[in-house]
Formats: structure tokens, C-alpha cells, sequence
């Protein structure tokens, strides 16, 4: 096992820009402009987080994305659990299967993951379920000696 991971849901505001953005600039809600701030220059930090997008699945922080809107409903979350436990199976066999996670999701949202917590080697996952809990999130990210 490796690293850490973060998991952020999408959020309803996103940038107007019409070209395709990184995801972490692309979203402009929940914890993502705190997280913009904080690893805007930490590119190793950036490479472990991801977004749970409900049009894209798990995108990484740096994937451009093209301006979309659409909603994360709990049938959407149904539909994208397996795209997103293949999504994961691929990220884990890349990279190896991180030994913390923390996710920052609605409660609709930890849905798609939820093959996650059947993995053999599964990370400790900590969750924060408002997304806008930048205190809380902050906090894990500190004791887990993010820059």
C-alpha cells in the first residue's frame, strides 16, 4: 500500500470557462477552491486527489474537463458504481491501493464507492460528509503532513 488518497465530490459550481479545465479549477464549490489554494504549486499532492464527478465518474485533479451540469441522484450513483469500481481497480493496480483515504462526499455520493469497502487490501477511509467542512478536512490533511 501507498500514499493517501482524497475523494471529493463534484460540485454544483463550476467555472463558466468553455474550454475544457483541470477538475480542480473547474469545480468552484464544496472544499475544491480551499483545496485549489492550498496544492495549487504541490503537483505530488495533486496527483492524489480525486473528484467524484456525476457525469464523469472519478477524475483526477489535473483531468480537463469540459463545463457540464448534471446532478448526482441516487439512480446516477447507482449507475456509476461499477464505471467508478473499475476506475478504482485500475487507479490501485497504476499507483498500488493507498493506505489512507479520506472522503469529503455527500452521503449520495459514497454510493459509487461502495465496492471500495470490499477490497481484500481496502485503505482506512475517514469521512467527512459535508463537503464544505474545510476545518475537518484540513485537519486530517494536517495530521497526515500534507503540504
Amino acid at each position: 500500500m501507498i500514499g493517501d488518497l482524497l475523494i471529493a465530490g463534484c460540485s454544483r459550481r463550476k467555472a463558466e470557462e468553455p474550454r475544457p479545465i483541470p477538475a480542480l479549477e473547474r469545480y468552484t464549490g464544496g472544499i475544491a477552491p480551499q483545496l485549489l489554494a492550498r496544492f495549487a504549486g504541490h503537483q505530488s499532492a495533486r496527483g492524489r486527489i480525486r473528484f467524484l464527478s456525476a457525469e464523469h465518474g472519478l477524475v483526477h485533479a489535473d483531468d480537463p474537463l469540459a463545463p457540464y451540469d448534471r446532478r448526482l441522484t441516487r439512480e446516477r450513483a447507482e449507475q456509476l458504481r461499477p464505471v467508478v469500481a473499475g476506475q478504482l481497480r485500475r487507479d490501485f493496480a497504476a499507483t498500488g491501493t493507498p493506505r489512507r483515504m479520506l472522503l469529503v462526499l455527500e452521503p449520495d455520493y459514497v454510493i459509487p464507492l461502495a465496492d471500495l469497502l470490499a477490497l481484500p487490501e481496502r485503505p482506512l477511509v475517514q469521512w467527512v460528509s459535508d463537503p464544505r467542512d474545510w476545518p475537518q478536512t484540513a485537519a486530517v490533511l494536517d495530521e497526515w503532513r500534507w503540504p
